[in-house]
């Protein structure tokens, strides 16, 4: 799809986070036939929504970014709700794209999809080898499950589906509901929320021995849009920056950015999730030539910068 300017091209989760820069990126490539099905609009769980979504905008190109998504307190909370809605929404989004002949789906799938014990950088081919971390696994796996059903009606139909599979992310406008957030904007609020409370300390999950990768949304949108263009195989590929930081270093760092000068309490008896995560992204280098561009500091200013202004 190497011109995609006059595609009509439908991004779900287009309003949400990560949507939000995809959107951006495809207008600066002069993309103008853009839609976002809203949420309450379109409840793509439901076959008869994703039918009538696909009627209303008939789309040659599917971005499909929507997800229920939170982080680890969220998930072990909800583990049948992200399993049902992750699953159903690929499935029927799937289903229809092909049975419409449209030209291209991309899907996005998640590094919690990979085993436990992945070696260090994680590799596309090691995605089956072993259960994914107990927290997250069945968000991990319905997401999975569009690997195979895209592998599958390549093999059946040839029909083009790709399937990226992007590390945790962050930048300016991410959720920053302590309810459902991941761990870096948790913690920004936190250091805020402690930092004008007066307080002199703030309590954090786990024992900070975990890693993890960091990926600014802004460079995850880029590989998006470079995948919908130039790429069409069926290997799954590893969206990252390519390097790792463990907790017990990222938390002093947003403090220090957020400017909180308290003490740093961890709470041992909370889980850690999976020990450590970071992605081999060669894949994405070769076979579209995305490499990550935004250095995690500056991104982690961006994103302070933003929250600041804006809760």
């Amino acid at each position: 799809m190497a011109n995609m300017k006059d595609k009509r091209i439908v991004i779900t989760g287009g309003a949400g986070f990560l949507g939000s820069f995809v959107l951006a990126t495809l207008k600066a490539r002069g993309c103008e036939h853009l839609f976002i099905p809203l949420v309450e609009d379109y409840d793509l769980t439901e076959p008869s929504n994703v039918k009538r979504m696909y009627d209303d905008f008939k789309p040659d190109l599917v971005i499909h970014l929507a997800a229920v998504v939170g982080g680890i307190g969220a998930n072990r909370e909800h583990p049948g709700e992200f399993y049902y809605k992750n699953m159903a929404m690929g499935l029927f989004m799937l289903e229809e794209a092909r049975l419409r002949k449209i030209d291209k789906f991309v899907a996005l799938g998640t590094i919690c999809a990979y085993p436990k014990f992945t070696p260090v950088p994680f590799q596309e081919k090691d995605l089956w080898n072993g259960y994914p971390e107990e927290t997250n696994a069945p968000y991990g796996l319905a997401k999975k499950m569009m690997l195979v059903q895209s592998q599958a009606y390549r093999q059946e139909y040839g029909f083009n589906s790709i399937f990226l599979l992007p590390v945790n992310l962050y930048g300016p406008r991410d959720n920053f509901n302590p309810a459902s957030s991941h761990v870096i904007p948790a913690l920004i609020k936190k250091c805020i929320d402690a930092r004008e409370a007066g307080d002199a300390s703030i309590s954090v999950w786990g024992t900070g021995q975990a890693s993890r990768e960091f990926l600014f949304a802004g460079d995850a949108a880029e590989a998006i849009v470079s995948a919908a263009e130039q790429y069409d195989g069926e290997e799954p590929v590893n969206i990252g920056a390519g390097f790792e930081i463990k907790i017990k270093e990222l938390v002093p760092l947003i403090a220090k950015l957020t400017k909180f000068e308290g003490d740093i309490v961890w709470d041992a008896t909370k889980p850690d999730g999976q020990p450590r995560r970071m992605l081999d992204t060669s894949r994405a280098e070769e076979y579209f030539g995305f490499k990550a561009k935004v250095g995690f500091e500056e991104g982690l200013r961006e994103t302070i910068a933003w929250y600041e202004e804006n809760r």
